[in-house]
């Protein structure tokens, strides 16, 4: 059996966060699981699995989900199966199952913890581009509806989380739409009035591409991007949808 030892991990995954509030979480949440910050993996062809293969960049992204899902999930008062369920997936198609298993047992442990949310917003959003922390966002939304059943803290926790990372209550309101549906959806989507003209519906259209184009979050990796796509269908679905509607092309 081969030692995996979470110290290059931090190093080399983790990056900026070791120094602030993010990194102070996740620490904690290390040391709470891992005594001597390693753990044994033994993978069914005998080798042993690093996530410090992991870009610095890929690892940031990573610790802000973890420290922001853990915030979602607190709020309510209960930890439920299927959202540890949904974060563990979305862990494993973006990261590799292996790793999605470690970040797991680090989440449980900051689950554990009372979070510092407007300092750890506040890192997240000196360092990451805007692009990203809308993802996350669109992320954060998936958790709360993860059961069936949206609770109302979950959204008021998100909606805080939004605000102190410096993303517009427009832009709040358009992901929001994608998650929960209703007769105005489509234009809260595109981030427009209902009684606009067709062709400001256009130009709504062309801006909220670009804003949400899946190559916005390039830097991560093939996998993030394909989680990005959804949200970009739900731009281009809205589109079409008013198009319909309205009845022109």
């Amino acid at each position: 059996m081969a030692k995996l030892k979470f110290g290059k991990w931090l190093g080399g995954g983790l990056g900026w966060a070791l120094g602030g509030p993010l990194g102070g979480v996740l620490g904690f949440a290390l040391g709470s699981a891992f005594d001597a910050a390693s753990v044994t993996i033994q993978k069914t062809d005998g080798t042993s699995y690093s996530p410090a293969g992991h870009s610095p960049h890929i690892g940031d992204f990573a610790a802000s989900l973890l420290v922001l899902s853990a915030a979602v999930m607190k709020s309510d008062g209960k930890m439920l199966k299927s959202e540890l369920e949904y974060v563990r997936k979305f862990l494993a198609n973006q990261f590799g199952e292996e790793h999605a298993q470690q970040q797991m047992l680090m989440l449980k442990e900051i689950l554990k913890q009372e979070i510092p949310l407007h300092e750890v917003c506040i890192q997240i959003k000196q360092y990451m581009p805007h692009s990203e922390r809308l993802q996350i966002i669109h992320y954060l939304f998936g958790i709360s509806k993860a059961d069936g059943h949206v609770h109302e803290l979950e959204l008021q926790t998100i909606h805080t989380i939004a605000t102190y990372l410096g993303v517009s209550a427009a832009d709040f309101n358009s992901l929001k739409a994608m998650y929960f549906r209703d007769p105005t959806s489509d234009y809260k989507i595109l981030e427009i009035e209902t009684n606009c003209s067709d062709d400001e519906v256009k130009k709504a259209y062309r801006k909220m591409a670009v804003k949400f184009h899946p190559d916005k979050v390039a830097s991560l990796g093939e996998e993030v991007q394909k989680a990005a796509k959804e949200k970009f269908q739900k731009v281009q679905h809205a589109y079409e949808n008013i198009k319909k509607q309205r009845g022109f092309s």
